[in-house]
């Protein structure tokens, strides 16, 4: 045998070199992979193999400042389906449509769909779940999932806003407070092949969601009740396009209530709310449709700009007197035109075919005499009057927590002309969002602060635990307390002896202010179109409540704020004094009068509608329900004021009534241990039962028991867990 050669010998080092180059990157390769990059792409894998199904989070509850309900979610179920997994579609699209009453058709092609996973239905029934889950359909999964609902229907609807069918808000609180609302998503997880198919012998696992935060509204429901009704009545009685009531905590910036007419149902936003609007929409195009909603869904009371009239001269006067170029006792004299301004079209005091002749500052507040707040504004000039109309917060948004709020129009002092300045000193030639001018008449009302309004106080989590307070918020001070406590005066005096007499309440020393102004349309005034308000404190001695009252475009021929907006306002103060347990001061003759007009309200349930009425009719009274049918079959189940009440005479009775078969049977109380209040509010008023609630959270306890059998409209009074707040 030969030797190797030289030359044998260098190939074979160099085999052997390159051999061991190549190992040593396949070494280096290999501990890459499973050192450096080993737990990433063991991740990797997972995920390939795993699949996830969402669950949405449930959405934190809305609550008023009491811990009342607005909104909340309701626990349901949704339907998704992985085609991978369906062995036989024909069969389990015939199933699933018969439960879930859908076409067949559309769940065919939905279970034979190429991809990994197919929503088929959400928000099902704890019934259709229950089918589903016996009829065991390969490929069909049920998971948890929550639905919006609003249990007081359109009740503060522009407060509350609403979501999307994904449950993100679109609207109002709903929107403004979404990232806090919604939570964190879960996840259902499954191990599947290449194909999506789940592997034999699996374990799901499921993620539990983490329910978004819960938002405590400054709202009262009560006080928004109030407010609701108001301007519902106000719109009906007036034939107004709109009508809209705010009523704020001067002390807080907190808003009380905010209501606007028509509104609309956010568990249901497409849809009209009443019969007239479902006849109009039914006659539009879908893009006139689509333009329609967005018009329903705009906020009018933070959205809209209009010329408030004679209510802006509460700013007026308030800057003519802190700059002191006025006082209670300046005398003026009107003689029906502004002679001090020269104008192509003359400027006239509303009264000016009967002029108010001499008077003192306070009568002519009284009168809202136009002459004497144009005086007081030239007086003032316009740069100083321009920095009051901006520090009371007029041109700038507000900062309230809704979406959509509108600067208001003020026109800069560069282009301010003396007829300009004379216009805009009794509110026309100036744009303003009602929330701006109820929270500058708050200003005048606490002694000179402009708060910030609030509609949100406070977030907590789903244990009730405080995790963020909203504090009120003094933005800056823009008159004394001294000017303060005698503008109050002045409005006080406006009521008891002037223009806004009709918002009189005897005993809560009410002030105010009327407004009449011309719609400005199309860049114009109007002819015949006008908007009346009226701007409320009380009391004025120590201001609980700034309540402002808009009717837009009434049609029946008045439209005077004082005739029309005033009554509205002092009914407003008077119930939300009422229920403030705000106490009563009357002037002796105020106190004599009272006590001729309270009467005693009669018990009248369990009696016939007929018999109800004759009764009610006899004492003075007035009544209204909302049944129909013949009086004779009807039954008074409940009455509002409750009997022995002490009302004024002549008060409207409110009549709950059902038919007298009905009222006769009875009802097995149900088993209540566990649910939440808007189940139990579900299955009681299914049962016709009234309810009593104690506490929040999930029932403990009821009384009458589960099984006792009692009479129709009975009372069960319900315990909940106790939440600490």
């Amino acid at each position: 045998m030969s030797s190797p050669t030289f030359t044998t010998k260098k190939r074979l080092v160099f085999m052997l070199l390159a051999v061991s180059v190549v190992v040593f990157g396949l070494m280096m390769r290999l501990g890459y992979i499973q050192i450096v990059r080993g737990q990433g792409l063991k991740d990797e894998a997972l995920e390939q193999w795993a699949k996830d199904i969402p669950i949405g989070p449930k959405r934190g509850a809305i609550y008023d400042r009491n811990g009342k309900e607005l909104a909340v979610s309701i626990s349901s179920y949704q339907v998704d389906c992985i085609p991978a997994d369906v062995n036989e579609p024909e069969r389990s699209a015939e199933i699933i449509s018969t439960i879930l009453d859908l076409d067949k058709e559309d769940v065919l092609s939905d279970l034979t769909k190429r991809q990994s996973i197919v929503k088929i239905k959400r928000w099902i029934s704890d019934e259709e779940a229950d089918e589903l889950r016996e009829a065991d359909l390969d490929g069909i999964v049920i998971v948890p999932d929550n639905k919006r609902y609003y249990p007081y229907g359109n009740f503060a609807s522009y407060i509350l806003g609403f979501t999307d069918y994904d449950n993100k808000g679109l609207y109002g609180v709903e929107r403004t407070y979404d990232k806090y609302l919604t939570g964190t998503p879960g996840r259902l997880i499954k191990n599947t092949d290449s194909l999506g198919r789940q592997l034999p012998g699996d374990v799901e696992r499921l993620v539990e969601p983490e329910s978004g935060l819960n938002a405590v509204l400054t709202i009262d429901e009560t006080i928004q009740h109030i407010a609701e009704k108001a301007a519902l009545e106000a719109q009906v009685k007036n034939k107004a396009k709109r009508t809209a009531v705010i009523i704020m905590e001067p002390k807080t910036g907190n808003v009380l209530a905010m209501s606007t007419k028509p509104d609309f149902d956010p568990n249901n936003p497409r849809e009209p709310v009443t019969e007239e609007q479902k006849q109009e929409w039914a006659q539009l195009s879908q893009e006139q449709l689509i333009k329609e909603w967005n018009s329903i869904w705009r906020p009018y009371t933070i959205s809209d700009n209009y010329e408030p009239g004679s209510t802006f001269k509460i700013i007026t006067a308030a800057a003519g007197l802190e700059e002191g170029v006025v006082t209670k006792d300046s005398t003026f004299h009107c003689d029906g035109y502004v002679r001090q301004v020269k104008s192509p079209k003359p400027i006239k005091c509303w009264r000016y075919y009967n002029p108010h002749g001499t008077q003192t500052f306070v009568e002519g507040a009284e009168n809202s005499c136009n002459e004497v707040f144009v005086e007081v504004g030239l007086r003032l000039g316009k740069d100083k009057m321009y920095e009051y109309v901006r520090e009371f917060g007029f041109g700038d948004k507000t900062g309230i927590d809704l979406t959509s709020e509108a600067y208001g129009l003020v026109i800069r002092p560069e282009y301010i002309k003396e007829v300009n300045l004379a216009t805009m000193s009794f509110g026309q030639g100036i744009a303003v969002t009602p929330i701006q001018l109820v929270t500058a008449m708050s200003a005048v009302a606490n002694g000179g602060e402009l708060m910030e309004p609030r509609i949100v106080k406070e977030l907590r989590d789903q244990n009730g635990e405080l995790v963020h307070e909203f504090k009120p918020e003094v933005k800056k001070r823009v008159i004394s307390k001294e000017t303060s406590d005698t503008m109050m005066e002045i409005l006080r005096s406006v009521v008891d002896n002037g223009t806004g007499g009709n918002a009189y309440t005897a005993g809560y020393r009410v002030g105010g202010k009327t407004g009449t102004a011309q719609k400005v349309v199309d860049g114009r005034y109007a002819s015949g179109k006008y908007i009346a308000s009226f701007a409320a404190i009380a009391p004025t001695d120590d201001p609980e409540i700034a309540v402002l009252v808009i009717i837009d475009e009434p049609s029946t021929g008045v439209y005077y704020g004082g005739l029309i907006a005033a009554p509205v306002a002092g009914e407003v103060v008077k119930e939300t004094l009422d229920y403030l347990d705000v106490e009563l001061k009357y002037t002796a003759e105020e106190l004599e009068e009272e006590l001729k007009k309270k009467v005693i309200v009669p018990d009248v349930t369990g009696k016939d509608l007929n018999e109800a009425a004759e009764m009610l009719a006899g004492q003075g009274f007035k009544y209204t329900t909302q049944e129909s049918g013949a009086k004779g079959s009807l039954i008074i189940v409940d009455q509002f004021p409750k009997a022995n009440t002490e009302v004024n005479k002549g008060s409207k009775i409110e009549l709950y009534t059902q038919d007298k078969v009905e009222v006769e049977d009875t009802i097995i109380v149900p088993n209540l241990k566990g649910q939440s209040p808007e189940k139990v509010i579900e299955t009681l008023n299914e049962m016709n039962l009234r309810f009593k609630f104690n506490g929040n959270g999930l029932v403990m306890d009821q009384v009458p028991k589960p099984g006792t059998e009692v009479k129709f409209n009975s009372l069960i009074e319900v315990e909940f867990q106790k939440r600490d707040w």
